[in-house]
């Protein structure tokens, strides 16, 4: 019972600080004087990420790097199929003209990227490096482009202003940030009991219940964008926060402390590369997202999650 509390305090917390940390920084960086774009390219995808990158190092430092691993992959699968299904069963629409080429680009190449650089069963702090270098690069490119473009407002985030108090927001920020840490502590720690109680390995937890956990600030995002009339802005936030997962949270990562993906097989690693490439293609060369693709994606991955706990 303990554990299972442990759990959901660790859960909520993690929500709590990552719709803070969220909505703060869009603020802070709009109020800095970055365009509603860039903020978004930078300060809300960083954000939007910080739960997955809490639990992942959490998880790594305390000798789980399946529970890191599988985080990361299980919030990759969780976005393209899940969330993203969920936002085209709320609002149908055509996305393929909102999409980056950069993005797409980016987005294909760490999928296969990263699990060539785990055949060898180690992600060396070498490796971690060059992600990291990686995620650098898209930045610099992702800001350069919306620089050039003639809508610099485009894209813009539809998460209401915190405040227009810098000093609440930067406290707010700092305060969600705390309860990051703390809750990815809870959340890792009772995790890792669960895997014990349940017989279950740590990756199996991180694939499932922690990658839907830490893809919360995700999912808010993307239904409010959804239901405000604007799902190309749930599914350009989705791909963003897939590349910050794979280059900038696996790279850290791997930097802090050298990870291999125990638990996380190479089916795990190919269930990420197919939805990443049905999504990619339902968005491209379909364009549209309809309920239809909505329902197939959401059932891929009740599927997918089902899968992992009938083969234990």
């Amino acid at each position: 019972m303990s554990t299972a509390l442990f759990f959901l305090l660790g859960l909520v917390l993690l929500y709590i600080g990552g719709e803070g940390l969220v909505r703060g920084a869009a603020t802070i960086g709009v109020r800095l004087g970055l365009t509603p774009l860039i903020a978004g390219l930078t300060i809300v995808g960083f954000a939007t990420s910080a739960p997955e990158l809490a639990v992942s190092m959490d998880a790594a430092l305390r000798g789980a790097p399946g529970l890191s691993v599988g985080n990361v992959v299980g919030s990759n699968i969780c976005n393209l199929a899940l969330i993203l299904g969920i936002a085209a069963l709320l609002q149908p629409a055509s996305v393929r003209d909102s999409l980056s080429r950069v993005d797409i680009a980016v987005l294909l190449a760490s999928t296969l990227l990263v699990p060539l650089l785990f055949l060898d069963s180690v992600l060396m702090r070498l490796e971690g490096s060059l992600l990291v270098a990686g995620m650098i690069i898209y930045l610099w490119m992702s800001i350069r482009q919306a620089r050039r473009s003639e809508h610099p407002d485009a894209g813009q985030s539809n998460l209401p202003a915190l405040s227009q108090s810098m000093p609440i927001n930067i406290l707010v920020s700092i305060a969600s940030l705390v309860l990051l840490i703390v809750g990815s502590e809870f959340f890792v720690a009772a995790s890792m009991d669960i895997a014990l109680l349940l017989g279950v390995s740590a990756a199996v937890v991180g694939l499932s219940a922690a990658a839907i956990g830490t893809s919360l600030p995700e999912l808010t995002t993307s239904i409010i964008c959804a239901r405000h009339g604007h799902p190309e802005m749930a599914a350009g936030n989705l791909i963003g926060s897939n590349i910050f997962n794979l280059l900038l949270i696996l790279g850290a990562t791997g930097i802090v402390t050298p990870l291999t993906p125990d638990g996380v097989g190479l089916a795990d690693l190919g269930v990420m590369i197919g939805v990443t490439l049905l999504a990619v293609s339902l968005m491209v060369f379909r364009n549209r997202l309809g309920r239809g693709a909505g329902t197939v994606l959401v059932l891929i991955y009740i599927g997918y999650i089902g899968s992992l706990f009938a083969t234990q």
